[in-house]
């Protein structure tokens, strides 16, 4: 069933990745995690080495929901040119086993990287829509990041492309770089009607993790036990931060500044 993923009175929703290499690794990381109360869980499947097996993809999933007492579960094969583990699956093999996930009841979202061929894109848009899946287009640059007008239209491209979620990573070499993905968030929240993932990776961009929903990003990434990204710090920490601004209602003088 179709439900309302981002409450906007709870965003920023903080998101946890699972990386175990097996089944027995993910359900030991999810003993960890679960305690610490993330709002959302990651299952990173290029870790998964038996990510060929659709049966076993299937049965872990529904270990996972099992185990993390109903967490949305945001599904994400990462292909190795946009920072994932090499994996065996082809590209068609990998658009195959999206549609089939996208009937399983565990899963609330599939990633697919919008650099992807449109026919794929399409393939695994019409599989979200069939099942109630929300479609989240992706991009992730690990050497740059672009400007703030190219920021807009790499999001306003995958809001044309169907994505339901618009999410963009890039990696800042300035603190102004982290500024231009901040201030590009905020226009597009205003011009699109979807909803918007903005990471800025590495040291530099730390502060849009704890501040990136002030400018109109939902969701934010958090190490449960093992860092996916660049950048990512623990979710005690993320959690800690977020409540203290909001705490201070401090927000609006932020973004007035």
């Amino acid at each position: 069933m179709e439900r309302e993923l981002f409450n906007k009175e709870q965003i920023p929703y903080i998101c946890t990745p699972l990386t175990g290499k097996t089944t027995d690794e993910i359900s030991s990381e999810l003993t960890n995690i679960v305690s610490k109360q993330p709002d959302m869980l990651e299952w990173r499947v290029d870790f998964f080495s038996d990510i060929d097996k659709t049966d076993k993809v299937l049965a872990t999933l529904k270990e996972i929901h099992s185990l993390s007492n109903g967490l949305p579960l945001l599904f994400t094969i990462r292909s190795h040119k946009e920072g994932g583990q090499e994996i065996s699956l082809v590209e068609n093999q990998v658009v195959d086993l999206l549609c089939e996930v996208c009937k399983s009841d565990f899963v609330d979202l599939i990633d697919f990287e919008a650099a992807n061929p449109l026919e794929h894109i399409q393939r695994v848009k019409k599989a979200t829509m069939q099942h109630r899946k929300k479609l989240v287009l992706s991009h992730h640059k690990f050497d740059t990041t672009p400007s703030k007008s190219d920021i807009i239209k790499q999001l306003a491209k995958m809001s044309h492309f169907g994505a339901d979620v618009a999410k963009v990573a890039f990696m800042p070499n300035t603190h102004e770089d982290v500024m231009a993905l901040l201030e590009a968030t905020k226009e597009t929240n205003e011009l699109l009607d979807i909803e918007l993932i903005t990471i800025s990776m590495g040291d530099i961009g730390v502060m849009s993790r704890v501040l990136g929903w002030l400018y109109g990003s939902v969701l934010t990434f958090a190490v449960g036990e093992k860092s996916s990204a660049p950048g990512q710090i623990s979710i005690e920490a993320l959690q800690g931060m977020i409540d203290l601004i909001k705490k201070e209602n401090s927000f609006e003088k932020i973004i007035s500044k």
